[in-house]
């Protein structure tokens, strides 16, 4: 019988030592603390792509001057709109002149509108679904052949999406709704099943991660106008908003040996907050 408590190099179950991760939207925000994670799991090299190559250059600098990089590992920075076709085709283009292969790929690039029902914009709505929706499937569709490059049965590459919770309920309604973005994360979510079960044969892993009310530079308005990070953080379950390691420690289990037969899934990082079914509790000592 079988020694069941043998776990075979249990020390590297979550290293990511030599591995080459690309990163949309990864300037800022959840995507760099992704970037970080990545490069600190022991990542050899993680590109770091958004619209604006000065914040690309700002980011990279910050990840490389972390202190506990595997000798040699770098962020590099590729500048890319990752919303249109062309922006995605040089995306490739010049990760393809760093590596002929990637291991991770991170769909992390993302955008969001609120706006009434009545006067919401059809421009504001395309370009949500354009870049949330149809640019990640452009982008994985795009680096396939370098996805497919050193992917095996037994160390297959890893897509993860960056989805949302507000694609499992209900997000932002009345005069800040957001009813794009939340339409187009549910469809990004069941994206990424179908990928999953396409790509799987090709020894690529395709899963989504759904994260709450983490205080971003893109969440942080909403969260204003919805009454505030401590109400927030009041009615959640777990008495908190997200943190930049609740998406590090996540990321890296799916992009790690860890996650090797997770594939189409879609997980929560929200303290539980998507089933409080909206109701806002206040914990016994509160001052709200």
């Amino acid at each position: 019988m079988a020694d069941e408590t043998a776990l075979k190099d249990f020390p590297s179950l979550f290293s990511l030592k030599g591995k080459v991760a690309v990163v949309t939207g990864g300037s800022r925000g959840l995507g760099l603390n992704a970037a970080s994670a990545f490069l600190q799991a022991g990542c050899a090299q993680v590109f770091i792509t958004s619209r604006k190559a000065s914040a690309c250059d700002s980011a990279v600098a910050q990840l490389n001057k972390l202190p506990n990089l595997q000798p040699g590992a770098r962020a590099i920075s590729v500048p890319a709109d990752s919303s249109t076709l062309s922006g995605i085709e040089s995306l490739v283009a010049q990760v393809s002149q760093h590596t002929d292969h990637v291991d991770i790929l991170m769909a992390n690039a993302g955008a969001t509108w609120g706006a009434p029902f009545d006067t919401h914009p059809d421009a504001a709505f395309q370009k949500v679904m354009d870049l949330n929706v149809k640019g990640v499937f452009l982008c994985i569709q795009k680096f396939a052949p370098l996805l497919q490059k050193r992917a095996t049965l037994e160390d297959p590459s890893r897509v993860i999406i960056t989805a949302s919770t507000a694609g499992l309920g209900t997000a932002s309604l009345g005069q800040a709704a957001t009813f794009g973005y939340s339409a187009s994360k549910a469809a990004v979510i069941h994206l990424g099943r179908n990928l999953a079960v396409d790509l799987g044969p090709r020894h690529i892993l395709v899963n989504s991660i759904c994260p709450g009310f983490f205080p971003t530079k893109m969440a942080n308005g909403l969260l204003e106008m919805t009454g505030g990070l401590e109400k927030h953080a009041a009615r959640n379950p777990s008495r908190r908003l997200g943190r930049p390691e609740d998406i590090a420690g996540v990321v890296v289990y799916l992009a790690s040996r860890a996650g090797a037969h997770v594939n189409g899934a879609a997980i929560e990082i929200d303290g539980g907050s998507l089933w409080n079914n909206g109701e806002f509790t206040l914990p016994p000592d509160s001052k709200l």
